[in-house]
């Protein structure tokens, strides 16, 4: 197989996008569930390219998705914090990066997930928006502010997407 000058046999290129976010750094092998989350199934006519388990300086493998003419909204970027914290993303416009930031997980998480429990008060016939402390980013454990339930990453997944959990 004959390659070009530009890219030696160990790359592979993938096109820049005009307009959009790239979010780099996604913890190796849950690409899938961070499209997932922010619901791009392909079938609404989201252009997202995916590249998974690619070799990384800052991790051993990552993931990176690119996802055009969108830019993604602060619960977005904390839910994606909750499953991959060590992400980063660019937000591009004319093909430039005009904006790059790792994600932060903040103290208290509103509004997401789903409590565990079925008996909480955010879960019962008129519910209260879930709040979460975040007890630990690595490994993550986040606990109900009023029932006190503590869920772990695999929770907070199964809650966010119909991902039914890691094996790792």
């Amino acid at each position: 197989m004959k390659m070009s000058k530009e890219i030696s046999e160990s790359e592979l290129k993938v096109s820049k996008i005009k307009e959009g976010t790239v979010i780099d750094h996604v913890k190796a092998g849950t690409a899938l569930i961070v499209l997932e989350m922010l619901g791009i199934t392909g079938l609404e006519g989201t252009v997202a390219t995916l590249s998974l388990n690619v070799p990384s300086k800052r991790q051993e493998k990552k993931d990176i998705v690119k996802i055009e003419d969108r830019f993604l909204e602060r619960t977005e970027i904390n839910q994606i914090a909750l499953i991959s914290p060590n992400a980063t993303i660019n937000e591009i416009k004319d093909f430039k990066v005009v904006n790059k930031f790792d994600v932060e997980l903040p103290e208290e998480v509103s509004g997401f997930p789903k409590c565990i429990n079925p008996k909480c008060i955010t879960n019962a016939r008129e519910p209260s928006m879930q709040t979460y402390y975040v007890k630990s980013i690595e490994p993550l454990k986040i606990r109900c502010k009023y029932c006190n339930t503590d869920m772990e990453r695999n929770d907070v997944i199964k809650q966010l997407t119909k991902y039914q959990g890691l094996t790792q």
